[in-house]
């Protein structure tokens, strides 16, 4: 094990910040999360259109995810009570707070793979 000439521990505003960066990264936490907050950002979704969207995740990781994210106060859960019973999903506004950060992730994941296919050349 490497050991450390000194301590680097976080302290006063510094320390504030990561403390907050760990919270917002606890909830948005795990490979779906995010991924389904930005499919949210554009419309509400049913359940279905969520999982066919959504690539490679299962429906019970998206139900365990929907949950989550309606107990952080992220999206709301909409029921219809029309005949077939539809449920539809949308960002709060809480949720929708966080539209500038999945198109700062966008915007720097297109860049990035322009930068990757610039350096395959």
């Amino acid at each position: 094990m490497q050991q450390h000439s000194a301590d680097h521990s976080f302290t006063g505003a510094c320390a504030h910040r990561m403390r907050a960066i760990d919270d917002t990264l606890d909830i948005l936490s795990g490979k779906w999360k995010l991924a389904i907050i930005a499919r949210l950002c554009h419309q509400p979704m049913r359940y279905s259109a969520l999982l066919r969207e959504v690539t490679g995740i299962s429906g019970k990781v998206l139900s365990r995810e929907l949950q989550d994210l309606e107990t952080n106060g992220l999206i709301v859960r909409h029921v219809a009570t029309s005949k077939p019973l539809t449920v539809t999903y949308s960002l709060s506004e809480t949720g929708r707070s966080l539209t500038a950060l999945t198109d700062s992730l966008a915007e720097w994941g297109l860049a990035h793979r322009a930068r990757m296919m610039q350096a395959d050349k």
